[in-house]
């Protein structure tokens, strides 16, 4: 609150004790008082109107910015009022009243909110787990009858597979603590896991892999950083040039374990580089008839957040490197001798 700001708010009030001022000396004036009493007067009034006016300018402002400092530490600024002590003045009760409901209404709205969303969760999660049902059975009897034609409908389903994974990974990201369980795993067994996932589609683009010696373990959740190389392969395939080569190789160091998956394929533009993990950005290659929607990367971000594991990516005008950085903390290391 400013001073300028609360001497136009109590300017009324100033106004008012000029008028009765000026009422004062002209009844004392009349009354044959000298004039020096009747300045003694004023002076006298005008000193305790402005240390009044003073006072509870600063007890004012010392309220207020304790009031705009507990709002501005509160998460959840709605509820102030649970933290506020109720005001002593009238005027001050009734704004109080008034932010009680506001929080109430508040309240009653985001429950409802949240009980709608995770009615949808729910129900996206049931969804993709009954049509994984046909989409499993018309593998089986793809693979049963194999031909050409049967092949090309494999690296389809290949396909909608990914899709329906990527949207149960997005509707269970938000509470990522409640589905992971961090345990040892051999990044070797993940790697060939993730290819196995892919493999029809990396048929069909020829696509060679190459993969180092990486026997190397390591403390994260297996099924998650399974899904992450999901996409990072799916974004090489969607984005492969001719005699495409995909190569894993893993690199250790006293804290850090680095995976990385590299690729010769049309590359990532410099200006799209820095904002390809954010959500819906689909840059200049996505946008040239490769049906991007700019969630794949977001979601590897946002997993491997969650998971504690570093995400980076590397381009430089053709093929990209994508690297997953595993911490090693000291209890880890000496686990691993």
């Amino acid at each position: 609150m400013s001073g300028k700001q609360y001497l136009k708010n109590q300017l009324p009030v100033i106004l008012i004790n000029l008028l009765g001022m000026l009422a004062l000396a002209l009844f004392l004036i009349a009354s044959d008082n000298p004039i020096q009493t009747v300045l003694f007067i004023l002076a006298v009034w005008s000193i305790v109107l402005v240390l009044s006016l003073l006072a509870f300018y600063f007890s004012r402002k010392k309220y207020l910015n304790k009031l705009l400092n507990m709002t501005e530490q509160l998460e959840e600024r709605y509820l102030l009022p649970e933290i506020m002590q109720v005001p002593e003045m009238a005027d001050e009760q009734v704004f109080y009243q008034i932010m009680k409901m506001a929080e109430k209404s508040m309240l009653e709205r985001i429950g409802e909110v949240q009980r709608e969303r995770r009615e949808y969760k729910e129900y996206i999660e049931q969804w993709i787990h009954e049509v994984k049902t046909p989409i499993t059975a018309m593998k089986l009897l793809c693979e049963n009858n194999r031909s050409p034609f049967s092949r090309e409908v494999l690296a389809e389903l290949e396909n909608i597979n990914q899709y329906t994974e990527q949207a149960l990974y997005y509707a269970r990201s938000e509470h990522t603590e409640k589905d992971y369980s961090v345990r040892e795993v051999n990044l070797c067994d993940v790697v060939h896991s993730a290819i196995a996932d892919n493999k029809y589609l990396l048929r069909q683009s020829n696509i060679s892999i190459q993969i180092d010696d990486i026997e190397t373990k390591v403390y994260t959740d297996e099924k998650w950083v399974r899904f992450i190389l999901n996409q990072i392969i799916g974004n090489a395939i969607k984005y492969h040039a001719e005699q495409p080569i995909l190569h894993f190789g893993a690199t250790k160091t006293n804290d850090k374990i680095v995976l990385s998956i590299s690729d010769n394929g049309i590359g990532i533009p410099k200006s799209d580089l820095p904002r390809i993990f954010e959500k819906g950005f689909t840059g200049q290659n996505g946008r040239t008839g490769k049906n991007s929607t700019g969630i794949g990367l977001y979601l590897c971000k946002r997993l491997c957040d969650k998971l504690g594991i570093g995400l980076t990516a590397y381009s430089e005008n053709r093929g990209t490197t994508i690297s997953l950085i595993f911490q090693m903390n000291d209890f880890i290391i000496g686990v691993q001798g």
